[in-house]
């Protein structure tokens, strides 16, 4: 194989490490959900969503240990495990821009400063994702 196929196909190293990084980061920040994290991720939760507040911490967080640990254990569905956490990183950044226009205080995000520099890292995130599944690059070299 080439160097080229074997990093368009995700599993070069600095692909791996991403992708174990990431997923170990998805099963921590889960258990944190669902147990010692909880009222701080609630602050992050928009009132204008017309849901319990803990439902939805506790729903996010199962989700998270679940792709978290599917990038961990499951190699051959990488990719789709990319878009998939991708999908959620975008679904959850409303609540990210909540905590920062209510100006809530949660994981020491406790300045307008922190908060809106919080923003920028969900793009980050959604790259991540991508890039260590090789789910982005493969799109690409679809078209």
């Amino acid at each position: 194989m080439t160097a080229s196929v074997v990093a368009d196909s995700g599993t070069s190293w600095p692909r791996t490490l991403g992708r174990v990084l990431l997923g170990s980061f998805m099963v921590f920040a889960g258990v944190g959900h669902l147990t010692f994290l909880r009222r701080d991720f609630q602050a992050q939760v928009p009132t204008w969503l017309p849901l319990d507040k803990d439902f939805v911490v506790l729903a996010s967080g199962v989700v998270e240990v679940g792709c978290g640990a599917a990038l961990l254990a499951l190699p051959r569905h990488r990719r789709t495990v990319g878009w998939v956490l991708a999908a959620f990183f975008v679904a959850i950044f409303p609540g990210n821009v909540s905590q920062y226009l209510t100006q809530q205080s949660a994981f020491g995000l406790d300045t307008d400063q922190k908060r809106l520099t919080r923003l920028f890292f969900q793009p980050v995130l959604i790259a991540l994702a991508l890039w260590s599944t090789g789910a982005w690059p493969r799109e690409r070299a679809r078209r």
